[in-house]
């Protein structure tokens, strides 16, 4: 496939181009060490590496295009320089050309907020698949172009393989698009020159601090997401975030709500609430979902909301979402034949543990035991670790305090971390098991009758990542394995 580079620069935005804009371009790169003769070479700004760096390298590959920020001191008179001010959201603009705006053939949904992205979106994706339309989906779980499973490696893919995904879904006649959008993405601009028919905002707590430095850089970055809808999307909010309604402020889309507490155009309410699922109120009608806890009531909410505002009729939604069943390790229940169960969860912000952690007792009503065990991640938020082991200790009655993917840091260094967060009388509730696998084991082992046993921050994850290395590891896999010995 080759194209005129004048063609995919149509919808950039360029300050200066040096060389013959009619030149066959072979394909787009950003990574050096893929570039092959012909190729269009766009030099990002990322958070390691400046790809304006590696400029000679791919010169010398045979690139036929450079597309960056600063032009090299030293022009070659066999390539094609294009200056642009922003080289990232030039990428995301590029990547979309090249693949021939596949998004602008998708009804394209985007799902953003700290938690509750994955659950919407593969919701979405199951509903209309089972209204009999060929959809596809992009989250953090897995991909997927109507039912070819693609593994995910990041919750928005890069600009390249994101609208590869569009255009694979475009060819294989999906109607429906529903993807996760992670701030990251928002901010480095890989979602650039995507048409989205609409977005949703799930809640913002403190995440990705690491990455963003401030909460308020945060929340700009997702309100940006919403200030770019186009004027024919819609965006719908909750209004149960104290931050729901600032998402909408500057957006040119049309304006919906959703609430458990309060009128909304999705208004809905927990009737009845156990270990199977739950009995809600959404609009008026009455609802039996296999789902568990108030933050899934918001999160259907939004299923609802936008299903119904993609064209759907309020009481052929509500039929369809009784039928759907639960994502994977999102409150999953795996239950012992000793008498006592286990919840499987991705919980892995303070927010977050604490939605499970109110869930589980409010549906125990006293009745035994929560032992939870959780963990922090390696090379992250440092300051989110002593609120996560505070807000353990808050809702359980036994916490053991693991290992979750420590990548390139000692475990005992994290875990030290985590027990800053508490004090003398709170340490009594915790143990101490660096062990993952040690640590789910000593929780069935400590479990009676009634106890329910939290298993938080890794969720759907088959890995453990330790150094650098992923190893294979599965909190669910542990559990059936412990629990049937």
């Amino acid at each position: 496939m080759a194209k005129k580079l004048k063609d995919i620069l149509s919808t950039l935005d360029v300050q200066k181009c040096i060389g013959n804009d009619e030149v066959q371009v072979t394909g787009v790169q950003t990574d050096s060490r893929k570039v092959e003769s012909g190729n269009l070479f766009v030099a990002t700004v990322g958070t390691k590496v400046d790809g304006h760096d590696f400029i000679p390298s791919v010169i010398e590959k045979g690139a036929a295009v450079i597309v960056c920020e600063k032009l090299p001191d030293t022009l070659s008179n066999n390539v094609v320089y294009v200056k642009v001010a922003d080289s990232n959201e030039a990428l995301g603009r590029l990547a979309s050309a090249w693949y021939d705006y596949p998004s602008s053939s998708l009804n394209l949904v985007g799902v953003t907020g700290t938690n509750g992205k994955t659950t919407i979106a593969s919701l979405l994706y199951q509903i209309f698949t089972r209204f009999g339309c060929r959809c596809g989906l992009l989250s953090t779980v897995c991909n997927y172009v109507v039912d070819k499973a693609i593994p995910s490696t990041h919750t928005t893919p890069d600009p390249l393989s994101l609208n590869k995904l569009l255009a694979e879904m475009v060819s294989d006649g999906c109607q429906y698009a529903f993807m996760e959008v992670s701030s990251h993405s928002i901010d480095q601009r890989r979602i650039a020159g995507l048409d989205f028919v609409g977005g949703i905002f799930t809640n913002i707590t403190r995440d990705h601090l690491d990455y963003h430095k401030t909460f308020a850089n945060y929340l700009a970055v997702k309100k940006r997401f919403f200030d770019d809808l186009p004027e024919n999307a819609f965006a719908i909010t909750n209004l149960d975030d104290k931050n729901g309604m600032v998402m909408l402020q500057n957006t040119k889309a049309s304006k919906h709500t959703y609430s458990t507490r309060s009128m909304a155009d999705f208004k809905g309410k927990v009737l009845e609430d156990n270990f199977d699922g739950m009995l809600m109120e959404m609009n008026g009608y009455e609802i039996v979902v296999p789902f568990i806890g108030r933050f899934n009531a918001s999160n259907l909410l939004a299923v609802f909301g936008a299903a119904v505002l993609l064209g759907k009729s309020e009481e052929d939604v509500l039929v369809q979402l009784s039928a759907l069943h639960a994502v994977s390790g999102r409150f999953e229940v795996v239950k012992s034949n000793a008498g006592y169960c286990a919840i499987v969860d991705y919980a892995h912000t303070p927010d977050a543990l604490n939605n499970v952690i109110n869930t589980i007792n409010e549906i125990r009503c006293g009745a035994g035991r929560l032992i939870t065990v959780v963990g922090c991640g390696g090379d992250r938020d440092k300051g989110k670790r002593p609120m996560m082991a505070k807000e353990a200790v808050c809702g359980s009655e036994q916490v053991i305090i693991t290992s979750d993917n420590p990548r390139s840091e000692d475990p005992q260094a994290i875990i030290d971390d985590m027990l800053a967060g508490l004090d003398v009388t709170e340490k009594r509730k915790v143990l101490v098991v660096a062990d993952r696998y040690q640590a789910v084991k000593t929780a069935c082992a400590l479990a009676q009758p009634d106890d329910v046993i939290l298993v938080a921050g890794k969720g759907h994850e088959n890995y453990q990542e330790v150094n650098g290395v992923k190893h294979h590891f599965d909190d669910k896999e542990v559990l059936h394995e412990v629990m049937d010995n």
